[in-house]
């Protein structure tokens, strides 16, 4: 896909409809956007063209290491690899959570609450 006919990722992130994780919003706030149930196929390729392209921050997640994209006054990620992504066969979650501006921007320590300075 050339540099040109890429859609722009602010403008998609700014249409989807992004919903609140309400199962962690005391720990750990964050809004997803269900892929193919909220039409946002477009915002996934976006997303993992720019992991792609080397634009990810590899971070850890308590035992789990993930690629971030960090833009503007948010994180964005998948739980699922880009390369292991199939949307003919399944659905997926792209999830956003406001920076800290800390270090649970980049790794996630036993005992850490998901509070500010927790």
């Amino acid at each position: 896909m050339s540099e040109q006919h890429t859609p722009d990722i602010m403008a998609l992130i700014a249409q989807a409809p992004w919903r609140e994780a309400v199962t962690y919003k005391d720990t750990w706030p964050h809004e997803y956007v269900v892929v193919k149930r909220d039409g946002q196929q477009d915002l996934l390729a976006a997303f993992c063209e720019r992991i792609a392209r080397g634009e990810g921050v590899e971070c850890r997640f308590f035992g789990h290491t993930r690629k971030y994209l960090f833009l503007g006054e948010y994180k964005y990620w998948t739980m699922t690899d880009c390369l292991e992504i199939n949307l003919r066969t399944d659905d997926y979650v792209l999830n956003r959570a406001l920076l800290y501006r800390d270090r649970r921007d980049f790794v996630v320590r036993p005992g850490d609450t998901g509070s500010q300075g927790g």
